[in-house]
């Protein structure tokens, strides 16, 4: 069997990175093809409304699956971590113990997801027009929510041993399978937003099967074994201690992104389209530098659980250069053509006008997210996971709310409401380039690994 993962200790770090980084670039790139693919054909096809309704339920969604990714973090390092350290009794209580953990976590996702639903929708202030389709769309998707947990915790898995082609191709099966649903859903049946939904949690299930069988067929100690499967405490804690805090901070940040969704749904439904397919080309842009702090972090778990501090700095150096040159030039790019962008998702012009103003706001400050992601991703490398949740939830949640809150009692309008996540992002990136700074990492440590 050709060898599928990547030790990362040796050899030339650019390229490692690069290798690494491009298959999960193209693998996210599918990835937002399933909402993408859902924006454009209800906003072509069903309405303005139904744009609005799949568009304004992300905060909702990633407030539960966010959590569970936070686990799949903690996985991730862990395994990379025993991976780099050559610990195969090691790596594989890991991987068993991961896969158990996903399928109990599938299980509280499902049923939490339909308890919060009404409660969010109206805190959220989702006006009527809006809120049967909203409703229907999130009923539907959180009743098979367990197939993107599995998919994201098994190409963890793979992603920690270097392998991040599997995941890429089964994802793009996946991609494709949703395309070909949705329209066949929307247009042939004319099911609107569940036909959406329905099409969405089909292709995820179809994902995450590809990757158990594929696990299931490894020889190494990753390779998944059915009658190993049980949860090894030593592992759990290990996977909880930097898990936890991810998904805490996942969790109560994408929550705050419901705060920042109701001011928003007080524009009315056109502000609320807009600043949906807005974000289906935020999340393009952001795409490099989300696949480059991956990537920094299973390098940096590898190098450290391999006794290779230096060589693990010199991979967080790198990888924020890289980071900085992909992100100001697909920001250059986006702001100057945002309005025909924008065209691919909406033919309604009140749509497209609130999503290039949210552009043209927002755009300039991606800089600043670099920062904040390779730092992050760095310091979880080594096993520090609270103090960059912490720093996260004060920026991007406590910081957040106080400044909304209070450009809203000085009258503040649509642009003070747009900078909320770009102030977000400058104290997060501030606060996490000293906490780097001051890290093991970089002052050095007796202590060279959580295991």
């Amino acid at each position: 069997m050709a060898k599928r993962d990547s030790d990362m200790t040796r050899g030339n770090i650019w390229k490692l990175l690069l290798q690494f980084s491009i298959p999960m670039a193209v693998g996210l790139l599918f990835q937002q093809l399933y909402n993408t693919v859902d924006t454009i054909v209800v906003g072509h096809f069903v309405g303005q409304q139904a744009q609005a309704a799949v568009g304004s339920t992300g905060p909702i969604i990633n407030t539960i699956v966010g959590f569970c990714a936070g686990l799949a973090t903690g996985a991730s390092v862990v395994i990379s971590q025993r991976y780099g350290a050559h610990d195969q009794p090691g790596l594989s209580k890991a991987v068993h113990t991961t896969i158990v953990v996903t399928v109990l976590t599938s299980l509280v996702a499902m049923l939490a997801g339909q308890l919060i639903i009404d409660p969010m929708l109206y805190f959220m202030q989702t006006p009527e027009d809006v809120m049967t389709e909203s409703r229907a769309y999130l009923s539907i998707y959180f009743a098979g929510v367990s197939g993107i947990l599995m998919y994201n915790m098994g190409s963890g898995i793979l992603r920690a041993v270097g392998d991040s082609r599997r995941p890429l191709i089964f994802l793009i099966i996946s991609a494709l399978l949703n395309t070909g649903l949705d329209l066949a859903f929307v247009l042939l049946f004319d099911m609107g937003v569940e036909g959406v939904a329905y099409a969405t949690i089909l292709s995820q299930i179809v994902s995450a099967l590809l990757i158990l069988v594929s696990l299931a067929r490894e020889d190494g100690g990753y390779g998944l074994r059915w009658h190993l499967l049980r949860i090894d405490r030593a592992s759990l804690v290990s996977i909880l201690k930097i898990g936890l805090p991810s998904s805490i901070q996942s969790a109560v940040t994408s929550f705050s992104n419901v705060f920042v969704q109701s001011y928003i749904n007080q524009f009315g439904s056109a502000c609320m389209a807009g600043y949906g397919i807005y974000n289906k080309v935020d999340a393009f842009v952001l795409i490099p530098v989300q696949t480059i702090s991956m990537s920094s972090t299973t390098f940096v778990g590898q190098n450290w659980g391999a006794r290779q501090p230096g060589r693990a700095r010199e991979g967080v150096r790198i990888a924020t250069l890289m980071s900085l040159a992909t992100t100001i030039t697909l920001g250059v790019l986006v702001f100057v053509l945002a309005r025909p962008l924008l065209g691919f998702f909406s033919p309604k012009e009140a749509v497209v006008a609130y999503g290039e103003r949210f552009i043209h706001i927002v755009t300039p400050f991606y800089v600043t997210i670099c920062f904040n992601q390779i730092y992050a991703g760095a310091l979880r490398g080594v096993g520090d996971a609270t103090m960059p949740t912490v720093i996260m939830l004060a920026s991007f949640v406590v910081f957040r709310q106080i400044y909304l809150a209070v450009t809203k009692a000085l009258g503040a309008g649509f642009v003070a409401v747009a900078l909320a996540y770009p102030v977000g992002w400058i104290m997060c990136s501030t606060l996490l380039v000293l906490r780097y700074s001051r890290s093991v990492l970089v002052r050095g440590s007796k202590e060279k690994s959580i295991l």
